[in-house]
């Protein structure tokens, strides 16, 4: 009996532990941050993302965009193509003595299409896409893109080059009538 009385004793304070430790978890805040600089850039741009991670202790944050045509579930910010989730998301180191994270975005490398328009870049202390985090972890910032600086202008048809366009055109269907007639 004095055994089971201690052992008894011994899983209570286990479970009281237990439940102080999870319990100081649940109820400590956790809370991921992000801000985004400059918040109005144009596509083809860098824009310098990054923010505090407290509560929870995490080698990395999760990072995912949503804007005009892309996937609402969230994309990757290397690739406007792959929809977050499933193991696929972009991914940013958290400095472990004072929480802080950073991601540079450099938009001129991406793969697809990023239109001018609004956009919110979501940072989430778990992987998983916006339909699936929980209040407390994640947090947004909003993006605005503007047209490309050096997007290619069209360049205006000068008449003489059409001349001679028109003139090459009409020369090589004259050389093969000259052929079809020997």
């Amino acid at each position: 009996m004095k055994g089971t009385g201690m052992r008894g004793r011994s899983c209570f304070l286990a479970a009281v532990t237990l439940l102080f430790l999870l319990g100081g978890s649940l109820a400590g805040a956790q809370t991921v941050t992000i801000t985004a600089a400059p918040a109005e850039v144009h596509v083809g741009d860098t824009v310098l993302l990054n923010g505090t991670v407290s509560g929870i202790h995490t080698i990395a944050v999760y990072l995912f965009v949503i804007g005009p045509d892309l996937d609402s579930r969230g994309v990757t910010l290397e690739n406007l193509n792959i929809p977050t989730g499933h193991g696929l998301f972009t991914t940013a180191p958290v400095n472990l003595e004072n929480g802080t994270w950073q991601y540079t975005w450099d938009t001129s490398v991406i793969l697809g299409t990023m239109n001018p328009g609004k956009y919110t870049v979501y940072v989430v202390t778990s992987p998983v896409d916006r339909e699936r985090f929980s209040s407390g972890g994640y947090d947004s910032a909003q993006v605005t893109f503007l047209p490309p600086v050096n997007s290619p202008t069209p360049v205006p048809l000068l008449p003489g080059i059409a001349v001679v366009a028109l003139g090459i055109a009409a020369g090589s269907v004259a050389i093969r009538r000259l052929k079809k007639g020997d």
